[in-house]
């Protein structure tokens, strides 16, 4: 394996195809094994943990995924498997919101949706988890669910989503969806919090862990 001096918090690169794989601390580095090299593969970790866990495994293992989005794999205590992960996004706030669930192991997404016009994260957050106790209430599984926002958490868990928003006509489909989020709540005994149902919800380690599977990748 061929290390290099003066590593330091900047990304880490795995060379496994190229001139001399190995793991390097810089892209000049990299670059160096990998440019005109035929079928090259390498690929950025954002520590050195990482970077040698990754290069004494294989590279389709991590091909096409983002390395900030699998820091899980390399803590010391690990997210509840199997489970899923709910994140949402929002452009701006009031703005366009989207959300989605992945499996928190394998990252296969499960469902996504929206945009919704006239949303915010946190609503977005409430709306996928209420949706993830759904999906898990039909497949018959009681995985937990992991947030990275502690306002949606209250807010499922109380039964009704807090939001401050005004509605309108620009984001009254987004509150119809509100609305059949917290008659869910308070119907579905197994499933949902609200009823002391089995599914637990909980927050997702962002610091120990790196960003939640389900991130939209657009921070």
């Amino acid at each position: 394996m061929a290390y290099n001096s003066g590593m330091t918090k900047s990304k880490i690169y795995v060379v496994w195809k190229g001139r001399k794989p190995g793991i390097y601390a810089s892209w000049a580095e990299c670059e160096a094994q990998v440019k005109g090299y035929p079928d090259a593969q390498f690929k950025a970790f954002p520590t050195r943990e990482m970077a040698e866990a990754a290069f004494h495994g294989a590279y389709e293992e991590y091909k096409g995924k983002a390395s900030s989005l699998q820091q899980w794999l390399f803590a010391a205590t690990k997210p509840v498997l199997p489970s899923l992960c709910v994140d949402a996004a929002c452009s701006g706030s009031p703005g366009p919101v989207e959300y989605r669930g992945v499996v928190t192991e394998t990252g296969e997404q499960v469902f996504r949706q929206g945009p919704f016009a006239g949303g915010t994260n946190n609503v977005g957050e409430f709306l996928a988890i209420v949706h993830a106790l759904g999906w898990l209430e039909n497949q018959g599984r009681d995985w937990p669910i992991y947030t990275d926002s502690v306002t949606a958490m209250a807010w499922v868990k109380k039964g009704r989503c807090g939001t401050k928003l005004a509605r309108n006509a620009g984001n009254a489909p987004l509150f119809e969806l509100i609305a059949r989020a917290e008659s869910w709540l308070q119907e579905h005994v197994a499933a949902s919090p609200v009823r002391g149902g089995a599914i637990s919800i909980l927050k997702w380690d962002t610091n120990a862990w790196g960003e939640i599977p389900a991130d939209f990748g657009r921070k």
